[in-house]
């Protein structure tokens, strides 16, 4: 490769720089840390030779924005089958000042058939409040609590361990999708059921286990 004239590179940045407009030169900036070192130094001076903001502290602005918008993104922390027990959770974040959406809660409002087939009602927080709001969730289920206009709603849980960090685990969407096409009825047929998170146990609304479940099963000793 022919190296680089720095002094003619400079010209031309210089050159190039002072024919942009004040806004060309401020989205230039935005890119400022993947520039070299000639272009960071020819742009941070005609910058200022126009009293306009220094270009690294347009990018590092940037960059903060690009990171907060991360950290804002909604991410799923918690599915639910029924709509108040989605509710349910969604109040006890709301009441700790945690922002919450209820995804899929108003398909499930019209007909709970409808739970199983969409993946139940999914619980999202900003990706940055993910890990406090799983700890309230944790902290404050209650096993019991009435609902207005149902009556006393009891949390469902896992048949080996008790623990209620369960949810839905996944539906067979060519089987399902396939059912419909043909009957024109939503069947939606679950792969396995409902999944305890806490020690990995798979079982179906009737309450066995999951046959494809694989479990470890003790020898005793000869």
């Amino acid at each position: 490769m022919t190296p680089i004239d720095s002094e003619k590179e400079h010209q031309r940045l210089v050159a190039r720089y002072a024919a942009m407009e004040d806004g060309e030169l401020e989205k230039v900036a935005l890119d400022f840390p993947a520039l070299t070192e000639v272009a960071k130094g020819v742009l941070h001076s005609e910058m200022s030779r126009r009293d306009l903001t220094p270009p690294a502290e347009i990018a590092a602005n940037y960059a903060n924005e690009i990171a907060e918008s991360e950290a804002r993104r909604p991410i799923m922390i918690r599915r639910y089958r029924d709509l108040p027990e989605a509710s349910i959770a969604k109040s006890v974040l709301e009441s700790a000042g945690v922002d919450c959406i209820l995804a899929d809660d108003n398909l499930v409002r019209l007909d709970w058939f409808y739970s199983n087939l969409v993946g139940g009602i999914k619980l999202l927080v900003p990706e940055k409040d993910a890990q406090a709001a799983m700890q309230l969730l944790d902290e404050s289920t209650p096993e019991k609590f009435d609902v207005e206009g149902v009556g006393e709603y009891e949390q469902p849980h896992c048949p080996k361990c008790g623990s209620m960090d369960i949810s839905l685990d996944g539906l067979n969407k060519p089987l399902t999708f396939g059912a419909m096409y043909i009957t024109n009825v939503p069947i939606p047929v679950s792969t396995a059921g409902w999944k305890c998170h806490s020690c990995g146990q798979q079982w179906n609304e009737d309450g066995a286990s999951n046959p494809g479940e694989q479990t470890m099963k003790s020898t005793p000793a000869e």
